[in-house]
Order: C-alpha cells, then structure tokens, then sequence
C-alpha cells in the first residue's frame, strides 16, 4: 500500500489538527497509509515519525496546535540536514508528501518537488498573508480571539479614562490588526503596509478628546514601522533558520510615545500567543477539513507541486510557487476602517 507523509511545519494555529484529520480521513478511504512526520522538516531529519490511524485523529478536531509538532527547521539550511531527509524519505517508504505551513515550510516544499520528489501542499499562517489563497485557517480564530480582547479593553479604557494599545500579530501584513480593529472599533489602527508618524497618532487621540471621548484604543501590527524608526522594533539580532528577525516591542514603543506626547494615561497590553491558541472557530475547521481533503485528492491526481487553495467559496489547486510571495492588506479594506478613526 502507497504511503503519504503529512507535516506541519511553522508557527502553530488553530485548524492545524483539522487538516491532519482530514488528510488521515480521505487517504484511508482512498487506500493510503498515512505516516505522521513530527516537529516540521525536523522529523525527516531525525527520525520522528509515527503511523496515523483513523484512530490517531479522533477527538481532535476542536483541538488548538497540532499533535504532530512543529519547528522553523529548514532543511536547506545545512547540507548534512538535506541528505538525512532524503535517506529517511527513502528509510520509512514515502511515496507523496504533504506539507502543512507558511512561506517557509511551502518554500522547502517547493524545492524538494523541483528536484523531483512527489509533493503537495497546504497554506497555513495566522497572518492571512500567503498568495494563492483567498484566506488562510486560523486567520479567522485569531481575529476572534483579539476582538474579544478589543471588547474587553474597551471597558476599562472608559472607566479609567485611559489609551489602550493593544499589540497583536503581523510581521509583514496587517490584515490581523485591521480586522479585529474595525471589528472592535479601534480608534487608530497601525499596520505594515503603511510607515506611520506618532505625531499623526497623537493627534487622532487629541482629536477624539475634544470631541468629549474620553478614551481611545490604538491597535498595532506588531511589524508596524514608525517614522522614527525607519523600520520594525525587533527583539534583538538573532535570526531563526529562515533569516526572521523576531518582531515585538512597537506597543511599549508607542505607548510611552502616546504618554509623553498627550499627557494622557496610555495602558499597553501585548496578546502575543493568546492569538495563536485554543479551539479554532466553526470557520476555520471547515476551511482546513476541506484543505486537507483537498490535498490527498492532489496527490491522487499526481498534481503534484501544486496546493490547496480557497478561490471564492470554492478549493482549487494552484502551484505552491503562488504562496511564496506576500499577500498585502487590501487597501480598500484598511480606508473603510479609516472612516472610523478619531
């Protein structure tokens, strides 16, 4: 019997366990083995893997993370790394390959299927910020997630008569921050797409004061880039195997920007992983069943070096090589949530 491979590979999000369960599913009923690859690339690396069941894969549909683990591993990145995954593709008796991830894990894909090997894939970031595809599971549950918060804040913002800047994921997008901050009724909404002056922020909060509000709430892309920067606020110089500097600090940043320049009390608060964990919503485990589905059918048609995709309302394929390029925040979407500010 042929055996397909499944990994998941990048920063974990909700829907994860939803794609590895579809793709169990559909190639048992298409008469597959199924062989579970943990930690990303890392487990063909190292030898981690384990047979998946229908068993394997009950009860965890609702399930946040993955329960095959994930790295930012790339196997290109040393030689010795990329002759170990070739001998241990060859080692447990692969025939196809799915993979699971962002541009990084899809980037890996795609070059192992140009030197020949029988891969598909399936787009996965929290960010939305992958072409190819319409939208991305977990997207939806993280914006979720930080719109609650919004609503949360917004309680204590009035009460106290405060700035709340809320700090929420995106490194090269804004979709995230957009979202949730019209959905939340941000008053000043910061992304990547577009550098931003503090002085410019400022003045939208004093605006809304003389209005007679009393409190606003500033939502932040945590790779927004401030004029006085010229760039995103980093934490330190170490870059993971993938060349990514790791973003965070730009609502401290602003915070005490916003203080010091209006004199009123700013709060800062940073959701961080909170966006990534817990259950997936009814959205995203019905967009990555129907992903995972998808890929085994890829892989039965021999489409290979292609993924499963979200045009519209339908699944589709296109060539992976369409996922490794950003998917830039819709410029309509971000001046309808600029009616709002102020």
């Amino acid at each position: 019997m042929e055996k397909i491979g499944v990994l998941t590979g990048g920063g974990d999000c909700p829907g994860l366990n939803a794609v590895i369960r579809a793709v169990v599913r559909r190639s048992h009923a298409l008469g597959y083995d199924t062989l579970g690859i943990k930690n990303g690339w890392a487990g063909l690396i190292h030898n981690e893997v384990e047979p998946l069941t229908d068993f394997s894969v009950i009860g965890i549909l609702p399930r946040g993370g993955t329960i095959l683990g994930t790295s930012r591993t790339n196997p290109y990145k040393k030689d010795e790394y990329l002759q170990q995954l070739k001998a241990n593709w060859q080692k447990f008796g692969l025939n196809y390959l799915i993979a699971v991830g962002g541009e990084d894990t899809l980037g890996v894909a795609h070059r192992l299927f140009r030197e020949g090997y029988p891969v598909v894939g399936v787009p996965k970031t929290i960010d939305n910020d992958l072409a190819g595809t319409d939208y991305t599971f977990g997207f939806d549950t993280a914006v979720q997630i930080v719109t609650e918060a919004i609503d949360r804040l917004h309680t204590t913002a009035e009460s106290h008569q405060r700035v709340m800047v809320v700090e929420v994921m995106g490194r090269h997008t804004g979709w995230i921050a957009t979202y949730s901050g019209m959905a939340g009724g941000a008053d000043c909404i910061l992304v990547p797409e577009r550098r931003f002056d503090i002085h410019d922020v400022c003045a939208l909060i004093q605006k809304r004061i003389a209005r007679g509000r009393k409190f606003a709430i500033v939502v932040v892309a945590e790779g927004a880039k401030p004029e006085e920067t010229h760039g995103p606020i980093t934490h330190g110089t170490r870059l993971d195997e993938f060349g990514h500097e790791r973003l965070g600090g730009i609502g401290e940043w602003l915070g005490k920007q916003i203080e010091d320049i209006t004199n009123i009390e700013t709060r800062v608060t940073v959701l961080g992983h909170v966006q990534r964990g817990g259950t997936p919503t009814a959205y995203d485990r019905v967009l990555a069943t129907r992903l995972g589905l998808k890929a085994v059918e890829l892989v039965y048609a021999k489409d290979f070096g292609h993924m499963a995709a979200l045009r519209a309302t339908e699944i589709v394929s296109v060539p992976i090589e369409e996922a490794l390029r950003q998917k830039y925040l819709d410029p309509k979407i971000f001046e309808d949530a600029g009616v709002f500010f102020g």
